[in-house]
């Protein structure tokens, strides 16, 4: 019985020595490990100074009232703003469900944090929060009802297509 104690024993010494190196081998490729940058994405200096128009431009469609999915969009648009700084401009149109997002007093549940991201981007980045006035006629509110901070649109729809032909970039989600 001892003996098949021991073996055992030196079984699982093994196994832990054996699993220790490899987790140490991981780490060592994990740190090591670097993606590749592609050429064209990396943007060469410019003449632009802090404060001119910015070079970028990037439009949601946020139609959903899905708590990830508009933690999803929401961590995006912090990456881009990360990314690019002051060098991006960023519109969001709220259409559908997602409007809920931008009243005062939402009909739907909205996330908590992400209905104070909402807000947080827009007063401290400058994202444009767009209002689609079909659907605000749908559900019978008025300006009132929306934040402060939202922009209004007859139609949510044709934001979406005049932003575009001003120049912004749809980011489909």
């Amino acid at each position: 019985m001892s003996r098949m104690k021991s073996l055992l024993t030196f079984a699982f010494t093994l196994y832990l020595a054996a699993f220790g190196l490899t987790a140490h081998a991981a780490d060592q490729v994990a740190s090591d490990f670097r993606l590749k940058p592609v050429p064209e994405l990396q943007d060469p200096p410019s003449g632009r100074f802090p404060g001119d128009p910015a070079e970028h431009k990037a439009l949601y469609m946020w139609n959903s009232n899905d708590a990830s999915y508009q933690t999803s969009i929401l961590n995006s648009i912090q990456a881009m703003i990360k990314y690019y700084g002051d060098n991006v401009e960023i519109a969001v149109v709220a259409i559908g469900p997602g409007m809920h997002a931008l009243a005062k007093k939402p009909l739907r549940e909205v996330d908590p944090l992400n209905y104070a991201r909402v807000e947080s981007f827009a007063k401290d980045y400058k994202v444009r929060w767009i209002a689609c006035g079909s659907t605000m006629n749908t559900v019978h509110w008025t300006h009132s009802d929306i934040r402060p901070f939202a922009e209004f649109a007859e139609v949510g729809a044709a934001a979406l297509m005049e932003l575009q032909e001003e120049g912004f970039k749809m980011i489909v989600w």
